[in-house]
């Protein structure tokens, strides 16, 4: 079986997309993180964003010890006013801290099961309280952060299995679907959906000659046939509006429909959502 610390390593690609969107939901300029090692005794702090130096890359950091430390050993976000002045932590790790100036900041411990897989900054050089804005954000990146583990260590468990019998093979198509339709992370989701065209049951091949959807128009149907509107699709994917609009359009003329609602139907019966 995998040691947990192996599967926090292998969601290096994650980590790097939630820190993305951890800074665009916050507002905040820095934001860093990295995995916690088996047994929860170390954080690795490999992945920078907003930083002007190098001096918190590869820093390891002790549970219990710093801002980090601290939010691993207590399975909950922690947050500081002021990093170098604050008593409610160690100063363990000052002298890799202050050459970025960095005052507030928040860490949040990835939890996937009762395990703490990675932990998460965001920061500013502005000594400021955070508001519930910044911290409903940020643990809302977080949330997505441990479904998307989660499904990602499903999907890698039922790939290695052993080979379904036929007769569950369209089964496993349609469950692996289901499960990327809820990833919120777009370079998994594409891997993941690549996995299922892989694992297409023949007949669900031979149920739409001719029709081949791009990974994306498979998105948007699957979120229409959950009954979101464009707008909500937009939100969910990260596009825009008219994106949406554009790839139901061409989703519906390769499908030969005239409606969002024909198009889903189509898609389903055809095999192409599961």
């Amino acid at each position: 079986m995998t040691s947990p610390g192996r599967l926090a390593l292998a969601a290096g690609p994650l980590v790097a997309g939630a820190l993305q969107a951890l800074q665009r939901a916050t507002g905040l300029p820095v934001a860093l993180g990295g995995p916690v090692s088996a047994g929860s005794r170390t954080l690795v702090i490999d992945q920078l964003r907003g930083t002007a130096t190098r001096s918190l890359q590869h820093l390891h950091v002790d549970t219990g010890a710093g801002l980090g430390g601290k939010a691993v050993a207590l399975g909950r976000p922690s947050t500081v006013i002021d990093y170098l002045s604050a008593q409610g932590i160690t100063h363990k790790y000052d002298r890799a801290v202050a050459p970025e100036q960095l005052r507030a900041m928040v860490a949040l411990p990835v939890r996937v099961g009762a395990t703490t897989r990675a932990v998460l900054y965001a920061a500013t050089r502005d000594s400021i309280t955070f508001g519930d804005r910044v911290l409903r954000a940020a643990t809302s990146v977080v949330a997505r952060l441990e479904r998307d583990i989660e499904v990602e260590e499903e999907v890698r468990r039922r790939v290695a299995a052993p080979p379904p019998a036929p007769s569950d093979e369209a089964d496993l198509h349609a469950e692996l679907l289901a499960i990327a339709g809820s990833m919120h992370d777009d370079e998994a989701r594409a891997r993941l959906l690549a996995v299922c065209e892989r694992l297409k049951p023949a007949s669900s091949t031979a149920a739409a000659p001719g029709i081949a959807l791009t990974p994306r128009e498979v998105d948007v149907l699957r979120l229409v046939s959950e009954g979101c509107t464009n707008d909500e699709i937009a939100d969910r994917l990260g596009l825009l509006a008219s994106t949406v609009k554009s790839y139901l359009k061409h989703a519906m003329h390769k499908l030969d429909v005239s409606n969002r609602i024909q198009a889903v139907n189509r898609a389903r019966s055809a095999g192409l959502l599961g």
